[in-house]
């Protein structure tokens, strides 16, 4: 399908390549566990939680869509299939501030499906075309998409270089592309994240063959090493479950830094990542903040459990902060005092 010209409004096709971001993750990736990540990271890209279109248009936006400025440059997850309503909730998005608009043609779970969105639309590519194409009409920032490589029997580099180019050609220049297919049935959302193979050499091969796409590589990534082999072959890539077991990875890459593209020479700032002790104690300030507003304690630190993985003690400051945070009138000295296990471990 030819679209007609967008209006003005629309104009900024991509936003510059992430050469490192955050992905969405549903139950987890909530504002208090991006201000963690922001602390942890200064330069990669943030995604929100995937929220639907409708609950934003319906529902209550302004709780939806709240995020603390901190957490810049930040992008909005929408799930939908209806050009007008997913047109609506990123005009809401782009009145909240946010950086990127990004569809979620990704998810396997049959609840999403039931609601027709998701990685079900794959199947659909003339659907996600429309939908971007109206996205884009009344969007000051980029409009992206994250998908999967295939789903199901649509397991071939043709079916995934189809829909790219179909959806590509409504307006969309960047896709985050999860290199792993969905089988839509019989296996769990869950086991969608680790039992379909990744391959790798479909998603480099998409940015060989499409070079003036930005691509931007997710699925099994869990080393430094690994980020700057994919960085040889891609855009930028996307760290999910990694970053959120063991979230000291992303200082410990930040510090490392990272090979930027094009105009991009500023690299992840180098040098000594904040130490632990540090981002607790942030971690507590922050909290005495958000208890005042009326969040609860755990909500906060159950983003926080993965911060001493791999080190001695860190089952004992999971289970202390697991009890404490959860018990009634809570406070941030939960955090102060947990470091104190360390100390005594010393």
């Amino acid at each position: 399908m030819k679209y007609p010209p967008l209006t003005p409004v629309a104009l900024r096709d991509s936003p510059s390549p992430a050469r490192v971001s955050v992905a969405p993750m549903m139950d987890w990736t909530d504002r208090h566990c991006r201000y963690f990540f922001r602390l942890l990271t200064p330069d990669a890209r943030l995604y929100t939680e995937m929220v639907t279109a409708r609950a934003i248009v319906q529902g209550d936006c302004k709780r939806l869509l709240r995020y603390d400025s901190s957490e810049h440059p930040l992008a909005l997850q929408l799930g939908g299939s209806g050009p007008d309503e997913l047109a609506a909730a990123t005009k809401i998005g782009c009145e909240y501030g946010y950086d990127e608009i990004n569809i979620n043609i990704g998810c396997p779970s049959d609840r999403v499906r039931s609601g027709r969105f998701g990685a079900c639309l794959m199947a659909e590519p003339g659907r996600v075309a429309d939908c971007v194409h109206a996205m884009r009409a009344v969007s000051g920032v980029p409009v992206t998409v994250k998908t999967r490589i295939g789903i199901d029997d649509l397991d071939d580099y043709e079916f995934l270089l189809d829909f790219v180019d179909q959806v590509a050609a409504a307006g969309c220049r960047y896709f985050v592309i999860h290199a792993r297919k969905a089988i839509l049935a019989g296996l769990s959302p869950k086991e969608n994240r680790s039992i379909p193979p990744l391959n790798y050499d479909r998603v480099y091969r998409l940015k060989r063959e499409r070079p003036e796409l930005i691509v931007i590589l997710n699925g099994g990534i869990e080393s430094i090493g690994a980020v700057h082999a994919h960085l040889e072959h891609v855009d930028g890539v996307m760290i999910g479950r990694k970053a959120y077991a063991d979230p000291y990875f992303l200082a410990q890459l930040q510090a490392n830094g990272w090979p930027q593209s094009g105009a991009q020479q500023r690299a992840g700032a180098r040098g000594r990542p904040p130490s632990r002790e540090a981002l607790i104690r942030q971690m507590a300030d922050y909290a005495e903040c958000e208890l005042v507003a009326g969040t609860r304690l755990h909500h906060i630190t159950r983003h926080l459990l993965g911060l001493y993985t791999g080190l001695p003690g860190a089952r004992r400051w999971r289970r202390f902060i697991s009890e404490q945070a959860s018990k009634p009138g809570a406070d941030p000295q939960v955090l102060i005092d947990s470091l104190s296990i360390f100390d005594a471990a010393a």
